[in-house]
């Protein structure tokens, strides 16, 4: 055989092979059109919808960064670097019922490299006024007074799993809520956490003024906590004034059995603000009992909040605290904080 022979006999088999193989060509899918992130407007700035879905999800939160001061404020040590990380998902959707939303909020908080904390801050779901879930009490202290930081006006932690309902107006609401209050605390003896207390809060607004009424009974103990704020918009900034009272120690409040306080929020320009606190404590003292016994105490120290950019701010805040039978001490801390 020769090799014009073996050439001429491989190029027909090849031939024959492409012929069959082209009736089972295999055709690529076109691919499929890209959607493209679309703005959400229906629920404020930062809203997009989740590709594909009709749901409106928003992603927020913010780095802190404190140093800390006071007595014994780390262990022994009179000072502490202190970070925060949060971040927050807020989703949004229409239903027959009204906006549908949840809720995620994951915070870590680190002392150093190695004490660090991972919690989930919120969890909840609210539907036509309705939440359920790992939520603020409306005792959070962040959320009361101001952006001032000589106010103590709750008590233990001020987040709960709860059932809430919320009746809402631009100019007044009433809400209920049951909270699970999981926590030891330090009142009567023989209590303990797997707690129920019951919470509820009137707000109204009139021009320039408005007010809160809260008030939580503490089924463990079987005590209440009342608690009152006004606010009026005076001069360049807002005046805040709010008091306390506890018929005994509960897991609501158990710092004095009253106290009484105010701040003024000064606005000196659009970046910075001062803010001067006083608060006086009646009766910080319990007895064996978990009763309000005796002592006094005050507290006073200013805050001042400045913008050093868009969503990059600083806080100083430096408090005075006087009880009696005790020795009085300066704690405070200076804040960064990058919001996004």
């Amino acid at each position: 055989m020769t090799i014009r022979t073996i050439l001429l006999g491989t190029a027909a088999a090849m031939s024959i092979m492409s012929t069959a193989q082209a009736a089972d060509a295999i055709v690529a899918a076109e691919p499929e059109a890209v959607e493209y992130v679309r703005v959400c407007d229906a629920y404020g700035t930062g809203y997009f919808y989740i590709p594909g879905t009709e749901t409106c999800l928003s992603i927020g939160g913010y780095v802190r960064v404190e140093e800390r001061f006071g007595r014994n404020v780390s262990g022994t040590s009179d000072w502490n670097s202190w970070t925060r990380g949060q971040v927050t998902l807020s989703s949004k959707s229409e239903t027959e019922y009204g906006t549908l939303t949840g809720v995620i909020t994951l915070r870590t908080n680190a002392e150093n490299a190695t004490n660090q904390t991972a919690l989930l801050q919120e969890g909840y779901i609210d539907l036509a006024g309705l939440r359920v879930g790992m939520q603020y009490s409306w005792w959070d202290n962040d959320r009361s007074i101001g952006t001032g930081e000589t106010d103590v006006i709750s008590s233990n932690q001020t987040i709960h799993n709860s059932v809430r309902y919320m009746y809402e107006t631009p100019n007044f609401s009433a809400g209920v809520s049951v909270d699970e209050l999981e926590e030891r605390y330090r009142t009567k003896p023989g209590e303990g956490p797997n707690n129920v207390g019951v919470t509820g809060q009137l707000f109204g607004k009139a021009g320039a003024v408005s007010g809160y009424l809260l008030a939580g009974y503490d089924t463990d103990t079987e005590e209440v906590a009342l608690r009152g704020i006004l606010f009026a918009d005076i001069g360049p900034g807002q005046l805040g004034l709010y008091g306390l009272w506890a018929s005994g120690a509960n897991y609501y409040y158990e710092e004095s059995e009253w106290a009484l306080g105010a701040q003024y929020v000064y606005k000196a320009t659009d970046k910075l603000s001062i803010i001067p606190g006083y608060q006086y404590f009646s009766k910080i003292s319990l007895d064996s009992n978990g009763e309000f016994t005796g002592g006094d105490a005050w507290r006073a120290g200013v805050t001042v909040d400045y913008k050093i950019a868009k969503n990059l701010l600083t806080k100083l805040s430096v408090q005075y605290y006087d009880p009696d039978n005790a020795p009085e001490q300066v704690q405070g801390f200076l804040r960064f904080q990058r919001t996004f």
